[in-house]
């Protein structure tokens, strides 16, 4: 009986290691093409700028895209988030194709958007294929949710403790099994790793100075990272607001990022400067040693905000990275700690406060700056987590813990003094 059992449990060991294997390697693939599509579509539009007068008719092929074919897959992230707490239907290979064009098209044409809902969102696509084919039930396939997730995040930033920590932490206020966890971080490693046999490289950045901890910079600490946490709030509160009004004002769908392709290619046009669109990773490389200009984290949480709003496709991540980071750089101006200390601080700061995910954006910030700068990361995701309210950028992920309580005895208190 117990021998039965050993080989019961053994085959499907070996079954959720092939499937690993399988969602890493065709997730990695994936990321890896898409993040070389994604610097040649870049180097176009940057050699070719009047390619941005073009915006309002990517945004129309994005939106005719969405409007015929991709229905079932239109709510991108937040439709993993809910297939994940309810599951419901397998989600449709073609989330993977559509998203990942539409995302090409988008910073083809110049508008600002990140890369993270695409690679996530072609992961969670790829992997829940496998659910059908191996025939798992509604808690397996929980399971493969969060493989996709991990793999997509992992291979896109070249970053798999954290891939792996943020697709649990993101679902962390649902059910989630030892099993997970532990495949959670293999995929995230295949996934990474298959993007490295690729030869596709990712952006490096360094904090080549840390300070000591003391009572003086615990304070700086504090009130910088509650900054990276107001900012974190505005930019989730800006994109809902966007597209609420485009959902409101617009009732062509397709129409929504024709329109808002408009506004930004006039916007560009009487700013004078691409900085704002795309990726916006020489800003945020050069965040790190040159202070920046006060206005340049709003204006990209203006223009990433009105982009997806008006139903551009991309992440929001990268913005965050930008909005976090140039924040700190500007910061440095008046703040007595080391520029690239801040802008790393902000960088991921900023991120963990939008996605309520502080553990997984501590643990990307020491793979990408190194563990010497860990406290200083650690405490401003942390902070900023807490500093940015109850709403962040994906409206299906569930907030709860000691945040969650926190802001719902601070409504109480306001109910009773009112």
């Amino acid at each position: 009986m117990n021998l039965e059992k050993t080989k019961k449990n053994s085959s499907l060991l070996l079954q959720w290691i092939f499937i690993c294997f399988l969602t890493g390697v065709i997730s990695g693939s994936a990321s890896a093409f898409f993040l070389v599509a994604l610097e040649w579509v870049t180097q176009i539009r940057e050699n070719n700028s009047w390619i941005i007068w073009l915006l309002p008719i990517g945004g129309l092929i994005i939106g005719l895209g969405y409007h015929y074919w991709g229905k079932s897959v239109v709510k991108g992230n937040n439709l993993l988030l809910e297939e994940y707490e309810n599951p419901q239907k397998i989600i449709p290979l073609k989330m993977a194709p559509l998203v990942l064009f539409g995302t090409l098209i988008t910073h083809l044409f110049g508008g600002s958007a990140g890369r993270e809902g695409t690679a996530v969102q072609m992961g969670g696509a790829i992997a829940d294929q496998f659910t059908k084919l191996f025939q798992l039930d509604a808690s397996e396939r929980k399971t493969i949710l969060i493989l996709g997730i991990s793999a997509g995040f992992a291979s896109i930033f070249g970053t798999p403790l954290a891939g792996a920590l943020f697709a649990l932490e993101v679902v962390y206020f649902s059910k989630i099994n030892f099993k997970s966890i532990f495949l959670s971080f293999l995929v995230a490693y295949i996934a990474y790793f298959t993007v490295e046999l690729w030869h596709v490289n990712h952006t490096q950045y360094t904090i080549p100075f840390v300070p000591e901890i003391s009572f003086i910079t615990l304070f700086w600490i504090v009130l910088v990272s509650i900054l990276f946490g107001l900012a974190a709030m505005l930019f989730s509160r800006s994109t809902h607001f966007w597209g609420h009004l485009f959902s409101k004002t617009i009732s062509f769908p397709p129409l929504r990022p024709f329109v808002g392709g408009c506004f930004i290619a006039l916007a560009v046009y009487f700013i004078g400067t691409t900085k704002y669109i795309g990726l916006g990773v020489p800003m945020i490389v050069d965040a790190f040693s040159n202070p920046n200009a006060s206005y340049d984290f709003l204006l990209k949480i203006l223009f990433t905000g009105f982009t997806l709003g008006a139903g551009f496709k991309g992440g929001e991540v990268t913005p965050l990275f930008f909005i976090g980071a140039t924040l700190g750089s500007t910061l440095s101006l008046i703040v007595p700690l080391p520029i690239a200390l801040l802008a790393g601080m902000g960088f991921v700061a900023v991120f963990s406060g939008a996605t309520h995910t502080p553990i997984a954006c501590t643990v990307m910030g020491m793979e990408l700056f190194g563990i010497q700068s860990g406290i200083f990361i650690g405490l401003a995701c942390s902070i900023a987590y807490f500093s940015s309210g109850s709403m962040g950028i994906y409206n299906a992920q569930i907030v709860k813990g000691a945040k969650y309580h926190l802001y719902q005895k601070l409504k109480r208190k306001n109910t009773d003094f009112l």
